[in-house]
């Protein structure tokens, strides 16, 4: 199911859609002088208010595969960094590098990252907001690899098992890292979709909403403000964001 805010864009869109059919209906009596009220025009205006809501269906549906992706390369993170202190705890390290491991795990088991990000709908819009998400994943990263310096600093941690190995940790942080970037990449685009998805509905002195009115205001002026060609059109709704 789409988004309230999804559906009152398309709904727009349709409503606009409407005007078009009652004005082509006048025939040759609708005749603007005002270029953006041409018909031509008009048909254009809708098309590219539709690839527009298009636009951000397309790169929201790509930003909840990039979240998915993320949360599914972080999935096993804590359980990582659980082994690895485990695994460095069997070597000759320290108390005081215990301790700074252990610390860094603690860090990692206190993070909620995995849960910051409820299901979405495709359909939907991408939150306004990433900062929280993004920073708790960014966290994560850095808890994780303060944790790898504390293994790299000691020179018995020599692993046998692959995934513990320090060359194996680096690995995940990048493969951590990019999930992350690709992730603020996506919500960037969506975003930036949004905005120009809204400049051609809403905030443009050509937009749709602001078009629709000065169709109105001609009809008005060409049949009358009782008359039945007006009463078609003056009903329809186009809500302004």
């Amino acid at each position: 199911m789409a988004s309230t805010a999804e559906s009152g864009h398309a709904k727009n869109v349709s409503n606009f859609q409407v005007l078009i059919e009652f004005v082509t209906g006048y025939g040759a009596t609708y005749n603007p002088s005002k270029n953006i009220l041409k018909l031509p025009q008009l048909l254009t205006l809708k098309s590219t208010a539709e690839e527009a809501l298009s636009d951000v269906l397309k790169k929201n549906t790509n930003y909840n595969t990039k979240v998915n992706e993320r949360s599914e390369s972080f999935s096993g993170l804590k359980g990582l960094s659980t082994r690895l202190v485990n695994a460095l705890a069997t070597t000759e390290a320290s108390t005081a590098t215990m301790n700074d491991a252990k610390g860094f795990n603690r860090k990692m088991q206190g993070k909620r990252a995995s849960s910051t990000q409820s299901p979405i709908d495709p359909q939907a819009e991408a939150p306004k907001s990433i900062s929280t998400s993004q920073q708790s994943y960014d966290q994560l990263i850095e808890h994780f690899s303060g944790l790898k310096s504390v293994l790299e600093q000691e020179p018995s941690y020599t692993p046998n098992e692959t995934d513990l190995k320090l060359a194996t940790v680096q690995a995940t942080i990048a493969k951590l890292k990019l999930k992350n970037k690709e992730v603020a990449k996506a919500y960037t685009s969506v975003s930036n979709a949004r905005i120009s998805r809204d400049e051609v509905l809403y905030q443009s002195e050509n937009s749709i909403a602001e078009t629709a009115a000065e169709v109105k205001k001609y009809v008005k002026s060409v049949f009358g403000a009782t008359s039945p060609q007006f009463k078609q059109i003056s009903g329809i709704k186009f809500t302004k964001k």
